[in-house]
């Protein structure tokens, strides 16, 4: 953050430096700075589009996953291929799974794993998302492939990494866990 504030005072135009500060926001359960941020870099620079990745980050962390989704598929038209994209699918799969469109958030699970199969969080999204369908054998499987990846993940440490504390977002969490206690992810 400091790192940021400092290379905006000395290039307040720099849309990559607003990028950053606006992630750090967001990461540290600031959104709405973040959002402001974010929203400068893409004054600066319409086609950032991890910018519009982080919006739709940020919207989720504020208990408002219903609009995650375009700010995503905004992301993803100018930036297909983005070096981030298993993220941003990631993160609508996990708000869908918060919206309780859970179907839907194992599609995008699925190609957050096919963009990046050595994302854990993904494969324990996936689990979860197929556990809340019934699908319990191939949740196992997913939690499995995500364990194998991350052995120390436990639901336990997943709680404590939370990315909001508010309650629309918490009760979300609540239900993303009790898919993966489903699929078998250790409670630790």
């Amino acid at each position: 953050e400091t790192n940021a504030i400092k290379a905006l005072s000395l290039a307040p135009d720099h849309a990559l430096a607003h990028l950053v500060l606006g992630g750090v926001y967001i990461w540290t359960n600031r959104a709405v700075q973040g959002i402001v941020e974010c929203e400068q870099a893409l004054a600066l620079n319409r086609n950032l589009a991890a910018a519009h990745g982080f919006i739709g980050m940020a919207k989720f962390s504020m208990g408002r996953a219903v609009e995650t989704e375009g700010h995503i598929l905004e992301a993803l038209r100018l930036s297909p291929r983005d070096i981030s994209a298993y993220v941003w699918m990631h993160f609508v799969g996990v708000a869908k799974m918060h919206l309780g469109a859970d179907a839907e958030a194992v599609s995008w699970e699925r190609r957050s794993i096919e963009a990046n199969r050595n994302f854990p969080i993904a494969h324990f999204g996936l689990a979860s998302a197929l556990a809340l369908l019934g699908a319990l054998d191939e949740a196992r499987t997913a939690a499995k492939a995500g364990l194998a990846l991350d052995p120390d993940f436990t639901i336990h440490r997943f709680r404590n990494s939370r990315l909001s504390d508010n309650p629309t977002v918490l009760a979300g969490q609540d239900r993303f866990c009790e898919g993966m206690r489903m699929a078998g992810v250790p409670e630790g």
